[in-house]
């Protein structure tokens, strides 16, 4: 599970990376569960037929998923709740995500950087995984959007993850005798077809990222 990550710091590699534009609010870009991100969506209105419509928009919103119809008297108990990520296993059944999941809400959350425990020495040693060609990664997310408590719509998000039990890196990080996890890292001609994917085709990208093509780099232990 990723519950750390580095969120773009340059707006020109928004644009490069992910051919998305927007006015985003001022970000965090180092990202903990509940803090407010970005994540890039196709527009609702994409189907409308208006051409000023863009393919892609940059949107900020809270990283850990807050599920459509939570009462504004439940939002502090939903708040509480681990929902920056989704197991793509039970996603699609689960009262958390399954609206996004089935209405096909798919998001690519832009990060330079993913962090994972590796607990090989007995203790938790916090390691930083990048692409090895230096761009930046696009995650397979999942977002939706909440009332808050004054009646305003407010939008949400989580990260994807998969299995990793056998992946040539990951099977190496999290605790010792736990199932092993990774978020869904997508390649980057799959960029469109996943915003635009229906819902019976997101499980066809739920792959686990070529191991070769990340680096792992132990953070000095604080």
């Amino acid at each position: 599970m990723c519950s750390h990550y580095q969120g773009i710091k340059k707006r020109e590699q928004m644009e490069k990376y992910f051919r998305a534009h927007g006015i985003p609010l001022p970000a965090d870009w180092d990202m903990w569960p509940k803090y407010t991100g970005e994540f890039i969506r196709r527009p609702p209105e994409w189907d409308s037929g208006d051409e000023a419509v863009p393919e892609r928009e940059i949107e900020v919103g809270r990283w850990g998923m807050i599920p459509p119809g939570t009462k504004p008297d439940k939002l502090d108990e939903a708040g509480k709740k681990s929902t920056f990520n989704a197991r793509s296993e039970t996603a699609d059944k689960l009262w958390t995500f399954r609206s996004a999941w089935q209405r096909g809400q798919h998001c690519i959350v832009p990060a330079e950087a993913i962090y994972e425990p590796d607990w090989r020495s007995g203790k938790s040693v916090p390691t930083r995984f990048t692409r090895a060609d230096g761009a930046p990664m696009g995650i397979a997310g999942l977002w939706d959007r909440y009332k808050d408590v004054d009646g305003n719509w407010r939008l949400s998000y989580t990260m994807l993850t998969i299995n990793a039990d056998a992946h040539p890196l990951f099977k190496h990080y999290h605790q010792p005798n736990k199932e092993k996890r990774m978020v869904v890292i997508l390649p980057d001609g799959a960029y469109g077809d996943w915003l635009a994917a229906a819902p019976g085709e997101t499980r066809d990208f739920l792959l686990p990222y070529p191991a070769d093509a990340l680096v792992a780099t132990p953070e000095p232990i604080k």
